[in-house]
């Protein structure tokens, strides 16, 4: 019996003999599931937002692949269709505004708050086209937006309650800018670019981000310690920071980093499926 899902991830490989396949994360109304497609070239296939339909899937072990000869590709729905739904979307521009409103209200720097307030405008649309990653979390189109809007919005519920003397404007500026990156790292499909394995997002936001303060004038000093939330994001170094995060700010954006990419990534996992990067299975 032939199945419709909705393609939410893709992430293209070779087998060893230099065959091209596809491993499509896809999801209908009755759950999640990872299927490898067998020789699809990079340039074919469905694209993350189209449906597909299988005519067979097989199971091996719980690991489902299907031909494709068994695959046919379909169109990218429109809001009428019962998969359309199942697809995020990229965070609404008032609410996006709403949240940085909400955050401004707690700035004081008056050097730094503009910066912030010029930049939350001008990443809104490139962040609402461009994915987080290929396949870990936030996986599709505006999935940058979304991460960005989930972490600044986690921020600005955090910061009221906290009895530390932190300076926002630098976790707000480090959120902002932190996987800036991966706009030059993927297209809009989620496929990788050549300045993910050149530079890397995290030196592309960074060496941005320094120049934006110091073009305006910023304190050198001032200047690395909102870097340094960007360098650090990741937490440790073998997950790629350059440096450990050794602020109150940059423990704040890494966590909260760390947060939203996670349960993504748990929402995009089927029901007791392995996920690489949680170190377990999901059960839902």
């Amino acid at each position: 019996m032939s199945k419709e899902y909705l393609v939410i991830g893709r992430t293209d490989g070779t087998t060893r003999n230099g065959s091209p396949f596809v491993n499509l994360k896809v999801t209908n109304l009755e759950g999640t599931e990872n299927i490898a497609v067998w020789d699809v070239p990079k340039t074919a296939g469905p694209k993350v937002g189209q449906t597909v339909i299988f005519m067979s899937i097989k199971d091996n072990g719980g690991k489902k692949s299907a031909s494709n000869l068994d695959m046919t590709v379909g169109t990218f729905p429109v809001e009428e269709h019962p998969l359309y739904h199942l697809m995020p979307r990229p965070v609404k521009r008032e609410e996006w505004d709403k949240c940085i409103g909400r955050l401004l209200s707690f700035c004081t720097d008056a050097q730094l708050r503009p910066i912030i307030e010029d930049f939350s405008e001008k990443l809104y649309r490139p962040y609402s086209e461009k994915p987080a990653a290929t396949s870990v979390h936030h996986a599709f189109p505006g999935g940058l937006l979304n991460h960005t809007y989930q972490m600044l919005n986690m921020l600005s519920g955090l910061y009221p309650t906290l009895p530390y003397a932190i300076k926002i404007e630098r976790c707000i500026l480090a959120i902002l800018f932190h996987d800036y990156g991966k706009v030059y790292e993927y297209n809009r499909e989620g496929e990788t670019q050549e300045s993910m394995y050149l530079l890397g997002h995290i030196y592309i936001s960074a060496h941005l981000l320094h120049n934006v303060l110091k073009e305006k004038g910023v304190d050198e000093r001032e200047i690395d310690r909102i870097v340094h939330g960007v360098l650090a994001h990741h937490g440790q170094l073998e997950y790629g920071s350059p440096v450990m995060p050794c602020t109150q700010e940059a423990v704040i954006v890494t966590l909260l980093d760390n947060l939203s990419a996670k349960t993504d990534t748990i929402e995009g996992t089927g029901n007791m499926e392995h996920s690489f990067p949680l170190g377990t299975h999901v059960v839902k």
